[in-house]
């Protein structure tokens, strides 16, 4: 992995790939880096004006690009629904979990959950199983990346209030959502390598790269000197978008990538060419990954279908 740059990321002429969260930071320039690869990507953007405006720089950028805009809301299961209804395609080649939310204050989505634990996580977790057909379908080479972060350690899930209903911290709220994906991933590795499938599910982190997700939670509450504050961070100590997508495009597409690797920058869990990444042990929890698929299937409504089942 010594050295990895969007140089390395092999052809992706005829595969199919949707990336969520596409409009802006390392999703967009995940899904510009298949797109001038040659893949067909689906933006899946919450925002239909940003995700437009995202659209036509891509084509700006990489001319020819075979690209296409889809509404996603990963905070609305009906969103997310109406999504994978939608898709045209009969066979996808790789899904990319990217979207997500960092540190917001308290909110409660249309279904009634947590901001942060249904963004990040939920609302992937029904996505993926929705499109778990049209990825078996693809045969070898299929993948499925979900984006989680260093900050994970902050904590694990806790079962009993999963949605932190008793004392909620933003932070807190944070890294437990990405201890969830990095469980999903664990889980659903387990449980495709039972099925003998070809299908391989692989987790990512940007370490600490400047994008707008930093910011999002800070604007919501009107704190401009603290917004302005991360904003000069971000400049003066974090990558580029463009570097922190490196470790998803290498575990979306490089050779070698195993069940429930998890990829991220080689130095300090912060910058980089990816690596794989430490992890607690908390998320390579059987127990745990097992129940938080039970507790995910029944808040989502979505319950995978396994071959032979």
């Amino acid at each position: 992995m010594n050295g990895w740059t969007v140089s390395d990321i092999p052809g992706q002429s005829g595969r199919i790939a949707v990336v969520t969260g596409a409009n802006s930071g390392i999703g967009y320039v995940t899904a510009r880096e298949l797109a001038r690869q040659g893949a067909r990507v689906v933006l899946g953007c919450r925002d239909i004006t940003r995700g437009k405006a995202a659209e036509e720089l891509m084509r700006e950028q990489v001319p020819g690009a075979d690209v296409r805009l889809a509404v996603l809301d990963l905070a609305d299961l009906a969103s997310v629904r109406a999504f994978a209804a939608e898709l045209p395609e009969e066979q996808l080649d790789l899904l990319v979990n990217n979207a997500g939310v960092m540190a917001l204050p308290q909110r409660r989505t249309v279904d009634g959950f947590e901001m942060q634990f249904a963004t990040n996580h939920l609302g992937h977790f029904a996505l993926t199983g929705l499109l778990l057909p049209r990825l078996r379908a693809a045969g070898p080479g299929a993948r499925v990346v979900t984006v989680s972060s260093g900050l994970h350690f902050l904590g694990t899930v806790d079962p009993r209030d999963l949605q932190m209903d008793h004392r909620y911290r933003r932070w807190i709220a944070y890294g437990r959502s990405k201890s969830a994906n990095l469980l999903f991933t664990h889980e659903l590795s387990r449980r495709l390598t039972a099925e003998g499938s070809a299908v391989v599910a692989a987790a990512a982190h940007p370490g600490y790269a400047a994008t707008n997700l930093q910011t999002a939670g800070l604007r919501m509450e009107e704190r401009a000197v603290a917004e302005r504050a991360v904003e000069l961070l971000n400049r003066t100590v974090a990558q580029s978008a463009e570097d922190g997508a490196l470790p998803s495009l290498y575990a979306a597409t490089a050779p070698g990538v195993r069940q429930d690797d998890f990829i991220g920058p080689r130095v300090l869990l912060w910058r980089g060419s990816p690596t794989r990444s430490v992890r607690a042990r908390w998320t390579l929890d059987d127990r745990a990954s097992a129940g938080l698929w039970a507790a995910s299937e029944r808040l989502t409504g979505v319950t995978y279908a396994w071959n032979g089942d």
